[in-house]
């Protein structure tokens, strides 16, 4: 995949790009995030160049990609790393710079403002005050279900190829051979459990795990627990037998 959609220490996303290829990049996004509308609700953006190869400098069409972005509702409004063509390609694309973030977000938030108000600290990602969002009908392959700030439940087995999210917990009473993407806007806390674990991915606040790295015996097809660890600044996801 030539990107990665992450959260951050700003209360934004961070988009890593792999690659400078735009077509590549849009492509991948449209396979990833095509069919998912309304999944993103004018969120801010950061674009992190710091993965880009230094044999690629700059971006073939920087404008193309952040108009797809924006059409995902989508708000790119800062940058970090890269070669100095890129960092002047976003700067050029009205960007900026990572230290500045914090004002470009406050600044996107007092536009949708009806009068000048003084900007107050974003909050931390909300513990979730609604009901959980219950599924109880088998997921086939290409199906998504979005839980919007809350947690979802599933009853009923999630197939190869299908996808549950949600910003709170994943509970899935079945097994889950799909992906699974919780705390999807950012909550650390967030954690899925299932009673079959045999997933295509795990992602928890951008943190994933994909079956390319095979889950050990004592939690494969049995009851798990998965959430976010952090150790020495780095993050991985861990997985839990449930007794």
């Amino acid at each position: 995949m030539s990107f990665e959609l992450k959260s951050t220490h700003w209360p934004l996303l961070a988009l890593a790009l792999r690659s400078a290829d735009t077509q590549r990049l849009m492509q991948d996004w449209q396979q990833r995030y095509g069919d998912a509308a309304g999944f993103f609700d004018q969120d801010a953006l950061l674009l992190d160049f710091s993965a880009l190869p230094d044999s690629e400098p700059a971006l073939a069409d920087l404008s193309a990609l952040l108009a797809l972005l924006r059409a995902a509702h989508l708000q790119p409004v800062a940058y970090r790393g890269g070669s100095a063509a890129v960092r002047q390609q976003a700067a050029a694309a009205g960007l900026v710079r990572a230290d500045d973030a914090m004002d470009a977000v406050q600044a996107l938030t007092a536009s949708a403002a009806s009068s000048a108000i003084e900007p107050t600290p974003t909050p931390a990602p909300e513990r979730l005050a609604v009901g959980a969002l219950l599924i109880d009908r088998p997921l086939r392959s290409g199906q998504q279900v979005y839980a919007r700030g809350r947690d979802l439940i599933v009853t009923a087995m999630v197939n190869p190829g299908a996808e549950v999210v949600a910003d709170g917990h994943i509970h899935i009473y079945a097994p889950l051979r799909g992906k699974a993407i919780a705390g999807a806007r950012g909550d650390e806390n967030a954690c899925i459990f299932a009673t079959c674990l045999e997933a295509e991915l795990l992602s928890i606040a951008g943190t994933y795990r994909t079956s390319e790295v095979p889950l050990p015996p004592e939690v494969r097809s049995k009851a798990a627990r998965v959430r976010l660890q952090r150790h020495n600044d780095a993050e991985r996801l861990l997985i839990e037998a449930i007794a």
